[in-house]
């Protein structure tokens, strides 16, 4: 490849330091850093310093560089929507944003209005969907089977600080109070829900909705202590059930099955913080066993395909419109998880 494309940060948090930065450093040939945003200037120095990029203190300062290419939204969830709009004005050739795309559906519908009038490419960090070894096997399991009658995504996952400290020397900015946990019960364990669902589940739901595409209704939708949600979607021939747990201890666990007559898929994903290669993906049928595996985790694999989007090497394998229609699915789950929501003593709220 003749030239390396630059990729602009907006946000440097611990996602950026250290998911993003690593992955980019494994495809040097493709990608360099060449420009950090963050709030805090210290954190944007140090972090820029580390791959000798610029750093500033302010998104348009990214947005304004001629030598970014592709712009990465890594700022926390409020700001997506504004940030991948600007970039995609700026004519950046491509932008990845950190999930969720948007939290409402009206930032959605302003997103929408891309998929016909821009050809700036915007992908989702949702890396499962573009894990080599489950993308082959779910290509195949979709062309050879029928529909799962059963699926689950079951997370079980330290602090997102002890998956942090495994792989880079996070440099942060001063703690700033949270809000008082008070209020009802009930808005509560919605917030948590909404939060487990657009930034756990989410992962997984790209996926999900690929194997359960629609839903009547949130038959279970409950929090978990110390942190997590179980939320289980049923239609008439299908169930598909979220659970996750976090904080939990050494070692991680993130599995994904769906069952069907006849066969069982089942997908162990590595963390996300350590560039451990792909899943490692099992089909379970009558007629014997297939294994799919592959150096490349879901992130490398995205980025990797991001480069071929931007230089107009290959079409996103999946569109914005897809995205978009990933993230509506998240918001009506919980939508109707809402008005369903048992709280941690069992009853309905």
């Amino acid at each position: 490849m003749a030239k390396q494309l630059g990729v602009g940060f907006i946000g440097a948090g611990p996602v950026t330091q250290a998911i993003h930065m690593p992955v980019i450093a494994s495809l040097g040939e493709r990608l360099k850093v060449v420009h950090v945003m963050d709030v805090d200037r210290n954190v944007a120095e140090v972090v820029a310093a580390r791959a000798g990029a610029r750093a500033s203190t302010d998104a348009d300062s990214v947005l304004d560089d001629p030598d970014v290419d592709i712009v990465a939204v890594c700022s926390p969830h409020g700001f997506h929507t504004d940030q991948v709009l600007a970039a995609v004005a700026a004519g950046k050739r491509a932008v990845l944003c950190e999930k969720p795309l948007a939290t409402t559906a009206e930032q959605a519908e302003r997103l929408s209005g891309l998929c016909q009038r821009s050809d700036v490419a915007v992908v989702v960090g949702a890396m499962h969907a573009y894990d080599p070894a489950y993308v082959a096997a779910q290509e195949h399991l979709l062309s050879s089977y029928g529909p799962p009658t059963l699926v689950r995504s079951l997370i079980y996952l330290p602090s997102n600080g002890e998956m942090t400290d495994l792989s880079t020397e996070l440099v942060t900015a001063p703690a700033v109070p949270g809000p008082p946990d008070s209020g009802p019960d009930a808005e509560r364990e919605l917030s948590v829900l909404r939060g487990g669902v657009l930034g756990l589940a989410i992962h997984d739901l790209p996926l999900i909705r690929r194997l359960v595409p629609l839903f009547d209704d949130v038959t279970v939708a409950r929090s978990l202590k110390p942190w997590g949600y179980m939320v289980a979607l049923s239609s008439p021939t299908q169930l598909a059930q979220l659970i996750a747990v976090m904080p939990g201890h050494w070692g991680p666990s993130w599995t994904f099955t769906a069952t069907g007559p006849g066969y069982e898929l089942s997908v162990d994903f590595p963390p996300s913080y350590v560039l451990a290669g792909s899943a490692t993906v099992r089909l379970e049928t009558d007629s014997g066993t297939r294994v799919w595996t592959d150096q490349e985790n879901g992130y490398q694999a995205e980025w990797r395909h991001l480069t071929d989007v931007a230089l107009g090497l290959s079409e996103p394998r999946i569109s914005l419109q897809g995205s978009l229609d990933d993230l509506l699915y998240a918001l009506e789950i919980v939508d109707v998880a809402g008005g369903h929501l048992v709280g941690p003593g069992g009853g309905r709220q």
